[in-house]
């Protein structure tokens, strides 16, 4: 049994509170990197919300001043979800550049609008081809947590475009794994444990992989790919992240889930935060 839920409220709360809120922090060889925070907003039965914030932290915060959001809103019609609008925020060195993806409720791509810093918004020329059929990379993750909410396996696919580039998102499923707390997780359970890899299928890729493909293929010549543990922590909700790691030329990272909030509940790590 998930020991958060001892500190969940009872089943009148379950049904009226929706939210999940997480606080994720990112190691990498001991030191505390990125800090990242998470909402799953299930609120509105007939709507879904989805947060995604993350920076640099410390000395890599110093060095490489990044931080970004990723926000998704969508309808939700039976098992099935559609976006309705994805926005992505990106700030390095004080340079901001926002994209808008927005949809259809019948599934299509309608377009994608980018405002870049001090300059007008633009709405870009996508060729169908890249959008067409594709979905968010939000809302691709949490289909995955819903099937792990149900007690299947994380196995899942689906196709995403990122407003240069189409690409299949997957994720496998490994094995159960029964994790333990620690003073930078707070979970402890039993988990799946899943493979995340990105696949391209069109657009602008570069001949030598880049960004998240590269950090991938760094893993996968060293046997390790992407992974990531998912539980349900809270009854009735979508399962969620509980641990994360990726193995990279550099080192390994793990990105720990270090702070749970719902129902007026929280839990914290007791590291929460510490570099």
């Amino acid at each position: 049994m998930c020991a958060l839920a001892l500190f969940m409220p009872d089943g009148s709360a379950l049904a009226s509170d929706q939210i999940q809120k997480m606080i994720y922090d990112v190691y990498a060889g001991g030191f505390h990197v990125v800090q990242a925070d998470v909402t799953i907003d299930y609120s509105d039965p007939k709507h879904y919300e989805l947060f995604m914030g993350a920076k640099t932290h410390g000395f890599l915060g110093k060095v490489a001043p990044w931080q970004g959001t990723f926000e998704t809103n969508g309808w939700v019609n039976g098992g099935d979800l559609q976006p309705k609008l994805h926005r992505s925020s990106a700030i390095w060195r004080g340079e901001e550049e926002i994209k808008s993806y927005n949809y259809s409720k019948d599934g299509g791509f309608q377009s994608l609008v980018i405002k870049d810093q001090d300059k007008p918004e633009e709405t870009e020329d996508i060729d169908p081809a890249l959008t067409q059929g594709t979905t968010d990379a939000l809302t691709a993750g949490l289909l995955a947590f819903e099937q792990v909410a149900r007690g299947e396996p994380c196995t899942s696919s689906a196709e995403v475009f990122d407003g240069k580039r189409r690409f299949e998102q997957i994720l496998t499923f490994e094995k159960n794994e029964d994790l333990k707390s620690s003073k930078y997780n707070i979970y402890s359970g039993s988990a799946q444990k899943c493979t995340v890899e990105i696949k391209p299928i069109a657009g602008k890729w570069h001949d030598k992989p880049r960004g998240w493909l590269s950090i991938q293929e760094q893993g996968r010549e060293r046997g390790l790919m992407p992974t990531v543990w998912m539980a349900t922590v809270k009854e009735g909700g979508p399962a969620i992240p509980v641990k994360i790691r990726v193995k990279t030329a550099y080192g390994t990272l793990f990105m720990h889930l270090a702070q749970y909030e719902s129902g007026g509940n929280m839990v914290v790590a007791d590291k929460r935060g510490d570099n």
